[in-house]
């Protein structure tokens, strides 16, 4: 066992490893938390020139931020080239109304390592030597259309000479309250100079409120030292090693007077007063030395091509001598941290391959973030506050006033995507198992607890829109988790299962209630996550009383039915009463499948038989029955819903076998639907998926066509075939469109930053990969296609599917040529030695060139790259 895997068996005893991490946001700003303006429009509400001068209410953002478990104590880092016009506090981005393609950060900044309790960290920043070109970038993107790229950070040329700084930050542990702070500045240019470091504590503004009575305190000791007094969390010493130019000191409040020309209230020394110090002259900073935010003041120069180190040290224990040890602990944190993942990638030999695996993990690992968000007082205000427009009260999220958010939960993208989105966090949770499946578990937990599952049995979609629907995953994710951990571990954890179990039968009995209007077993759903992958939005349809029904809604129905019949076989084998639960979703599986093949009673048929294909159907008053015909990831999506039942299943639980026979008997026509039940497969399986035989072949020659779905880099979300045959419809005297875009969007009526109709998708990829690896298991070695279709070769099912997974990877790895797809065009990040190794795991990819597009951080749901590395060594 590792060092590291014995610290997490420590946290299990109770041991707080976990209680400090990288839990600040990369942005607070223009979140909907901090939104109290009449309009609702977050985006506007806080801008980023803002805000170093406002004090956040829910949240606190910061470079390479660090912080206990609920931002009481907060550290990090700022710089200043002595150029710049403030100071660099926080990542800059466009906002939604400014990028051409939506929200977009404007920063060179990579998560390279960290362990799961984080014992060691480490992430790069890179910031110009000369004036960063803010103002360069909002009007060059402003000036761009959809049809144009971005304008990024490197296209301004600032980068160009090599005129820049590379910080690397690192941070380890001596014990869960002894925390070793270092940035390692290298000057990559010709020639040397300045930078000025500002180490930043502070606390989060939790007085302001009216909530907490009580103001903590961080005061200067001596000229390398500052005491931090926290009335819940104790004292922390703060000792500064290297030469210290002095200690600034101001308050985590508001400047009023710069936002609203009004005088200051909270303090004399706001929130922007070090900048102000700093940056202009001004003397804005404390005198006493005490204050809510404080920060030492470095001042290096940097030779030409070398390096600076300044170095910290924050202890709940007074140390006589803070450096003494401090070398050495931070090596051997380095090497326990190459020990556990030795182990964690024990069979993969590829060392490029290693590297993608680790800094996705590092990125999943970084991506944490302490998530405040209580409804009811954001709607109705605080009493130290001003109150809230009462516009609210009717307006986004007033239907989730039971929703009390205040946990550490794994985001999206911490810049682009701030806030939990329950789709995506059930993918993180996949590759997480690997490193720390107690995480993974407490992660899919959380969103089933009562103050977040709303009382009808909605799971929260995410913060712009609680009541959005996301595709029904969870319960394949705690499946999946369950699997991944009892696997590795030896021992399956009931306890788990059963806790997730009985709340995912509360949301499936929503999505039964709420999305299946007409009691057809045929759902709506709207978009589902796939933006903007139809003719139109697919949460609001153009055409009044029309409804929509979907096949990709349907098919993840049929899919979430299979879970959870899946989870009440495991629970069967342990505890038998589950054997009734099992027999309820078996059914339901049927009544779907049924519908989605017009068998029962409905005359509604998603299959085309023309196309050989899935489609959604759209009813309007005059023209009931239309067929959406595009060819997108929604017809692949009934490949999801599969299930393989071994014989032991069906031997050791009587009741369900015998309940099972009944309904058979009983419902012929069902039961012709059940792919192969009555055939054995390989090693006795039985087979239960939607698509039989044929279907299943004609989806997945579709899926296997260069000229169709497959591209060089994985499947793409909407047919090629769509590239020189747009699908048009005209409805209700619109004319629509769908074209194939293998990049970024043309269209902002979607969101800005998303496109489904074109590009290659991990999640839902990853997914096609679990069906296929499934039908593998079922119809064996002996059952061959054609793959790609057109190449004369055939290969098995489980060989398709190690091809797609190889081409899912490529995208990160190094070709023939040495240059990585995901920088496609990007002469530095191909060639340059400080750029060619560093990963950015993107939100989408090109499905052309595999070029990554949309969140640049986006380790969420790309991190399933992990995963498919160790599958693919496994």
């Amino acid at each position: 066992m590792t060092q590291e895997e014995k610290r997490l068996e420590e946290c299990r005893k109770g041991i707080s490893w976990k209680e400090w991490g990288p839990y600040l946001s990369e942005r607070q700003w223009a979140t909907v938390r901090e939104d109290y303006t009449e309009s609702g429009n977050a985006w506007e509400s806080i801008v980023h020139d803002q805000a170093r001068s406002k004090s956040y209410r829910w949240g606190e953002d910061g470079i390479g931020g660090f912080s206990n478990s609920d931002q009481r104590i907060c550290f990090a880092w700022a710089f200043w080239n002595g150029k710049d016009q403030i100071l660099k506090e926080r990542l800059f981005g466009l906002t939604g109304h400014e990028g051409n393609h939506g929200e977009d950060v404007k920063e060179l900044y990579f998560y390279l390592d960290s362990t799961p309790t984080h014992s060691y960290m480490k992430m790069l920043y890179k910031y110009p030597i000369n004036e960063f070109p803010y103002s360069d970038m909002v009007v060059e993107n402003l000036k761009r259309t959809k049809k144009q790229r971005e304008y990024e950070i490197l296209d301004t040329g600032v980068f160009d000479k090599d005129e820049y700084f590379d910080i690397f930050l690192e941070y380890a542990k001596g014990a869960p309250d002894d925390f070793l702070l270092r940035a390692e500045v290298h000057n990559r240019s010709d020639k040397e100079a300045e930078l000025t470091l500002l180490p930043t504590f502070w606390f989060r503004n939790t007085w302001s409120s009216g909530r907490d009575s009580h103001i903590p305190e961080i005061l200067q000791v001596s000229a390398t030292e500052m005491l931090i007094k926290h009335h819940l969390l104790g004292d922390y010493h703060v000792y500064f090693g290297g030469e210290v130019k002095e200690q600034m000191y101001c308050d985590n409040a508001t400047n009023r007077v710069r936002l609203y020309g009004v005088p200051n209230k909270q303090s004399n020394y706001p929130k922007d007063a070090i900048n102000d110090y700093i940056v202009n002259g001004k003397k804005t900073i404390n005198p006493q030395k005490k204050g809510t935010k404080a920060a030492a003041h470095f001042k290096v120069t940097v030779p030409a091509k070398g390096s600076k180190t300044v170095e910290i040290r924050m202890s709940a224990k007074a140390l006589d001598q803070p450096f003494s040890d401090y070398q050495e602990l931070l090596e051997k944190r380095i090497a326990e941290a190459d020990s556990f993942y030795r182990s964690i990638q024990a069979r993969v030999i590829d060392k490029d391959l290693k590297n993608i695996q680790r800094q996705a993990f590092a990125g999943m690992m970084w991506s944490k973030q302490f998530y405040y968000y209580n409804i009811k007082n954001w709607i109705h205000g605080d009493p130290g506050r001003m109150k809230p427009s009462a516009s609210r009260k009717k307006g986004r999220n007033s239907d989730w006033q039971h929703v009390y958010n205040y946990d550490i939960l794994s985001m999206p993208d911490k810049w682009e995507y701030p806030w939990f989105a329950a789709w995506d966090l059930a993918f993180h949770c996949i590759p997480i198992t690997r490193i720390d499946p107690d995480f993974a578990k407490d992660q899919l937990l959380l969103l089933l607890k009562d103050r977040y599952l709303h009382p009808n049995g909605q799971i929260p979609a995410y913060e712009w829109n609680f009541s959005d629907v996301n595709p029904p995953v969870h319960a394949w994710a705690v499946l999946r988790v369950f699997q991944i951990d009892r696997e590795t571990t030896g021992k399956p954890d009931f306890d788990f299962l059963q806790r997730a179990f009985h709340k995912l039968s509360i949301n499936f009995t929503w999505w039964v209630n709420r999305k299946d209007k007409e009691g057809n077993n045929v759902f709506e759903g709207g978009f589902l996550g796939l933006d903007n992958i139809g003719v139109f939005d697919r949460n609001h349809p153009v055409v009044e009383d029309a409804r929509l029904e979907q096949a990709d809604s349907t098919s993840w129905m049929a899919m979430f039915s299979l879970n959870m019949l899946r989870i009440s076989l495991d629970l069967s084998m342990e505890y038998p009463v589950y054997q009734d639960m099992a027999v309820k979703f078996f059914e339901h599986f049927l009544y779907i499948a049924g519908a989605m093949n017009s068998i029962g009673d409905t005359d509604v048929d998603l299959w085309d038989d023309e196309d050989n294909f899935y489609y959604d159907v759209m009813h309007t008053p005059d023209q009931p029955n239309q067929r959406m015909k595009v060819r997108s990831m929604v017809g692949l999506i009934p490949l999801f819903a599969i299930e393989i039942l071994r014989t032991e299943v069906y031997s050791r639980l009587p009741e369900f076998r015998e309940r099972l026979d009944f309904f058979l008997k009983e419902r012929p026509k069902l039961a012709s639907l059940v792919a192969r039940w009555e055939e054995p497969g390989e090693g006795e399986h039985r087979l239960l998926s939607i698509l039989r035989g044929f279907r299943m072949k004609r989806i997945i020659e579709r899926m296997s066509d260069e000229n169709e779905f497959l591209s060089k880099y994985g499947i793409r979300a909407l047919s090629k075939f769509h590239l020189k045959n747009p699908y048009k419809l005209e409805i209700d005297g619109q004319k629509l469109e769908v074209a194939y875009l293998p990049g970024e969007s043309d269209s902002s009526f979607f969101g800005g930053n998303s496109n489904w109709r074109g590009p290659i998708w991990f999640p839902v990829n990853y997914l096609i990969l679990e069906s296929l690896l499934k039908y593998s298991h079922y119809y064996g070695k002996d059952y061959l296609v054609e793959f790609p279709i057109g190449s004369g070769v055939k290969h098995t099912l489980r060989d398709v599917t190690r091809e797609i997974c190889l081409r899912l990877m490529k995208i990160f790895m190094k070709d023939e040529n040495g240059e990585r797809p995901v920088y496609v065009g990007n002469k530095k990040f191909q060639t340059d030695p400080h750029f060619k190794d560093y990963i950015l795991f993107y939100e989408y990819f090109n499905g052309d060139t595999g070029e990554g597009l949309g969140a640049s951080h986006q380790t969420g749901w790309t991190g399933l790259v992990a995963e498919l590395i160790h599958r693919y060594h496994n």
